[in-house]
């Protein structure tokens, strides 16, 4: 396919040349920073609060559960990438600044096809993913995501419905797939709660985990341990 017609009135280049044209007249310091911050730095940040939310999960009631739906975001994003490989190839579009002059490129040399982003595509899909699992950590990933596909137009990149595309590609894999994600998971966090490994899954302490009362009696805690002595003496009194 030849890619997406771009002749004639086009609200796609309007908006493209509007946040495009911030970066023709940011400071160079400014532009550096949205450079790494649209390439790496968002994503990186989507990694750190991945690992948040998987040390919050492993204290919740029914960790496991909750860990295997924060598995699903990074999974559901990789996979959402792969789906993109033959629509960009079958779309083939070229990079906005191929058919327009006078684009500020912050990132010049990208040879591959435009749409659909596969930037907005992971970090929606890890947005999603992280809703799915947790409301707030998800609504940050999606805000996250929505500052990436800025990104994106903005550095000359992307034209904004390969942003939008993106974003409809990573959520529609995300909620969809969910279901069949956990199906597939949660046994797999439920046996590693059970192994050498269940620290992984579930913090010590936490709801089914074992662990060492005060007095190095070991405990199965269903919210806090009740040390030995006291249930000594609940016995007594019962008795």
């Amino acid at each position: 396919m030849a890619g997406l017609a771009l002749e004639g009135p086009n609200p796609d280049v309007d908006v493209l040349d509007g946040i495009n044209g911030l970066a023709k007249d940011a400071p160079h310091w400014a532009n550096k920073a949205m450079e790494y911050i649209g390439e790496y730095g968002i994503i990186a940040g989507l990694g750190v609060l991945c690992l948040i939310a998987w040390w919050s999960a492993r204290r919740r009631p029914g960790a496991p559960s909750a860990v295997a739906g924060l598995v699903w975001a990074p999974l559901a994003a990789g996979l959402a990438l792969l789906a993109n490989i033959p629509i960009r190839n079958f779309v083939e579009r070229p990079r906005p600044f191929k058919d327009h002059a006078g684009l500020e490129v912050l990132i010049p040399g990208k040879s591959d096809f435009s749409f659909v982003s596969d930037h907005a595509t992971l970090t929606m899909a890890v947005g999603v993913g992280l809703f799915l699992a947790h409301r707030k950590y998800g609504l940050i990933g999606i805000a996250l995501a929505l500052a990436e596909g800025f990104c994106r137009v903005y550095m000359g990149v992307h034209y904004p419905t390969d942003v939008i595309g993106g974003f409809a590609l990573g959520t529609a894999v995300a909620l969809l797939l969910a279901p069949l994600a956990q199906a597939l998971l949660v046994p797999l966090t439920t046996a590693i709660g059970r192994s050498k490994l269940a620290w992984l899954v579930r913090a010590p302490g936490a709801d089914g985990a074992t662990g060492q009362d005060a007095e190095g009696g070991r405990v199965v805690a269903t919210g806090s341990a009740v040390p030995r002595g006291q249930k000594e003496r609940d016995k007594d009194l019962a008795a």
